[in-house]
Order: structure tokens, then C-alpha cells, then sequence
């Protein structure tokens, strides 16, 4: 079978690479090593598509180096084995390991003695944080480079470079549809490639318009990858941007999160939000985001969508208070500081000394329930909202009983 564009078009030498300047540019950390024909193990991480396995092979072509290429998921303890037996043989070799955060224990404990020697030069590529998604015994033998996601003017130099490899002979494409192809790309030039070869072969006078391009795919390939980094972002922006009660922001990163097609975190993050976030400046929001939660999913998309939007934008301009969550945190604390001391016997069973409230004027009667060293313990303390102004009011009153 015939190679894909994007293979044909991967670089051979630095210079080729689109974007990334912060990396390979001129006087740039990874062009410095190259020129100074010296390599350490390194691991790469960023967005799909965003040139990191280009990197990779291309330092090896530009330092004349051999290398061999593996995956952390795909290849076995054998093929690893086999890797190293050559890397003895020529007394050195770049090992390229795609997907390097998956890499097992019996994996990682073939390479590390090799990287320690030398023997072995490593570049790892991840789309993980690799902070906290690789090994640490791997990661402190690296060094850390991040590959930023690739600007549009970066996906419009890339189509050009097709265009002018000549690989699509014949290839007609208008400015309008080049910009158009760059927004479905996001910043995943692989993806761009892939979808103009498709466009190519699927029209009938190699001419590519917009209207081909959706014919193709006409939605842009978002970043969703939920084991990564990025969708968690999107995630902790979503909950942000409610507390921060920006609700543009909020409908943005949820139609982000609908975009994924994953109800079940948007309605866990809805249930954290109505208590951890509004709490009690705004008590009804509980039950309203519990109909709209039980709405949304037995809907389910796309008409979920409806329900969700508009408990977003009632929370997003709901009045904000985190005074219950500081209250039962303040007391956790002293819990499990040890500062909790006796039940007082009158609140014990039986007790001949405990007051029954209800036997009282207003169902209230003066009497000490926290244990002696906490007699003057106070952890809850109430915002200045309308709902919590009452519940103020209320326990002023019960003070002065």
C-alpha cells in the first residue's frame, strides 16, 4: 500500500519542522544540541499532531544517527529486548518510544540500566502531563520539552508544503477553503493532511472547495482525549468559570463538554458546583440542578444539551458562597487534629439532664452540646448574601436567648 501524505511529508532535518520555534528555531535548545552533535534522553509532550514524532526522527536525521522506533502499547518485552541487543551491537542507538506514559513496569525496567550507560539515547512522546503520567525513574533520566499546539498561520505553511511537494499532482485549492481546512484541523497538522488527501481523491477535477472539505468532515477536530491533560483542563475551566459567574464561559467550555459526548462528568461537575460553589446563598439550586441532571439523561444528547444550558446559566448568575463547605472543613480539621474531646453526659443515653427542646417556648432551650475544650468553637460563618443574612439573623437571635 501507498504511504499516507503525512508520512511522505514527515521531516527529515529540523529545518522542515512547522512551528515549534520555541524548540528548534535558530539558537533554540534543541537546534543548539543538534549543532553541537550532542544528544540526551529526552521526552516530548503536546496535543496529536503537533510534530513530536517529526521532532524526534529528524534530530536523528540531522545528527546521522541511528535510531529504531517503538511503541509503548504496541510492542513487547521481545521487541525491547531485540532494540538493546543492537543498541550493544553499534554501541549506542536512539530508542523513539510513542505513547511513553503507558510504558510497563518490565518495560521500563529493560531500558533504565541502558539510559543510565548511555547506551541508549531516549525520546519519549506523550499527549499526557508527564509530570504525573510517566514513571518517575524515567522522567528523572530526561529532559522535559513541551511541543505547543500549532497556530493557523503554522497549519496554512503545512498545506502549502503539500501543495508544493507535488505528491497530489494536479491539487487546485483556494484560499477559503485552505483557511477552512485549518479551522477543522484545530492545531493537528497529521489531521489536515489526512483529510486534504482525502478531499483530493475524492473529487472529480482534484479542485478542493469548502464544499468538499464538508462533504469529507465538516467538524473541527477538538482535543478531547480524557485521559489527558486537556480535558481535564476543560473541566476545572468549566467549574472556574460558574464560580467566576462569567456565563459565557461557562456555555463554552459545556458546549466543549457536550462536544465529548460524556453527560456523566458534566453532571457530577453540576452536582459539585450547586454546593461546593452557590451553596447556601442560593439553597433551591440543589433541587433545580438534581431536575435538570435527571432531565439531561433521560434525554440524552443531543436534546440534553437544552436542559443543561439552562441550569449553567441560572448557576453562572446565581449569587456564590463556599461557607458550608469552610464550615465542615474547619470541623473536619479539628477532628482529625484530635481536638474533639467528651460528649457532654447530658447528650449522652440515658441522660435524666437533657433538655427536650420541643418542650420549650420556640422549640429553643439554652444548653451546651459541644465537648468542653470546644465550648467556644464556631465554624460556621455566614457570607453576605440575602439567604445567609437570614440564617445570620437566626442565630444572633438564639445568642441572645
Amino acid at each position: 500500500m501507498e504511504e499516507l501524505l503525512s508520512v511522505k511529508l514527515r521531516p527529515k532535518k529540523l529545518s522542515d519542522i512547522i512551528g515549534q520555534e520555541h524548540l528548534v528555531g535558530e539558537g533554540k535548545v534543541i537546534s543548539n544540541l543538534v549543532k553541537n552533535k550532542k544528544l540526551f534522553s529526552m521526552i516530548l509532550y503536546g496535543h496529536p499532531g503537533t510534530g513530536k514524532t517529526s521532532i524526534a526522527t529528524a534530530i536523528a536525521g540531522d545528527l546521522d544517527m541511528r535510531y529504531r522506533s517503538l511503541n509503548a502499547v504496541i510492542n513487547n518485552k521481545k521487541d525491547f529486548d531485540v532494540v538493546i541487543e543492537e543498541a550493544k551491537l553499534y554501541n549506542g542507538l536512539i530508542v523513539i518510544v510513542d505513547e511513553i506514559h503507558r510504558l510497563n513496569k518490565d518495560k521500563q525496567d529493560i531500558l533504565l540500566p541502558y539510559l543510565e550507560s548511555g547506551i541508549i539515547t531516549l525520546i519519549g512522546m506523550t499527549t499526557a502531563n508527564p509530570y504525573h503520567a510517566i514513571n518517575p525513574a524515567i522522567r528523572s533520566r530526561c529532559q522535559l520539552f513541551e511541543v505547543k499546539d500549532l497556530t493557523s498561520d503554522d497549519i496554512i505553511k503545512g498545506i502549502d508544503k503539500a501543495i508544493k511537494s507535488g505528491y497530489l499532482e494536479g491539487l487546485k485549492i483556494d484560499k477559503k477553503a485552505k483557511e477552512y481546512l485549518a479551522k477543522l484541523g484545530g492545531s493537528d497538522l497529521r489531521y489536515v493532511y489526512n483529510l486534504l488527501e482525502i478531499a483530493y481523491y475524492s473529487s472529480e477535477d482534484k479542485a478542493i472547495t469548502i464544499d468538499i472539505l464538508k462533504k469529507v468532515n465538516s467538524r473541527p477536530n477538538n482535543f478531547h482525549d480524557k485521559n489527558g491533560d486537556g480535558y481535564y483542563n476543560v473541566i476545572s475551566a468549566f467549574q472556574k468559570s460558574i464560580r467566576g459567574s462569567d456565563v459565557n464561559a461557562s456555555l463554552h467550555y459545556l458546549a466543549r463538554l457536550i462536544d465529548t459526548e460524556d453527560i456523566d462528568i458534566i453532571v457530577r461537575r453540576l452536582s459539585v458546583i450547586a454546593y461546593e460553589d452557590i451553596g447556601l446563598a442560593n439553597p433551591s439550586i440543589g433541587p433545580k440542578v438534581d431536575a435538570a441532571i435527571n432531565s439531561a439523561l433521560r434525554l440524552g444528547l443531543p436534546e440534553a444539551r437544552i436542559p443543561l444550558s439552562e441550569i449553567v446559566i441560572e448557576m453562572a448568575l446565581s449569587p456564590k458562597s463556599n461557607s458550608a463547605e469552610a464550615a465542615i472543613d474547619q470541623a473536619l480539621n479539628d477532628v482529625r487534629s484530635g481536638n474533639i474531646g467528651d460528649v457532654p453526659k447530658h447528650l449522652c443515653n440515658p441522660s435524666s439532664d437533657y433538655k427536650y427542646p420541643h418542650n420549650y417556648k420556640n422549640d429553643y432551650v439554652r444548653q451546651q452540646y459541644l465537648p468542653d475544650n470546644l465550648i467556644n468553637a464556631k465554624y460556621y460563618h455566614p457570607k453576605d448574601n440575602k439567604n445567609e443574612k437570614v440564617l445570620k439573623d437566626i442565630m444572633d437571635k438564639l445568642e441572645k436567648l
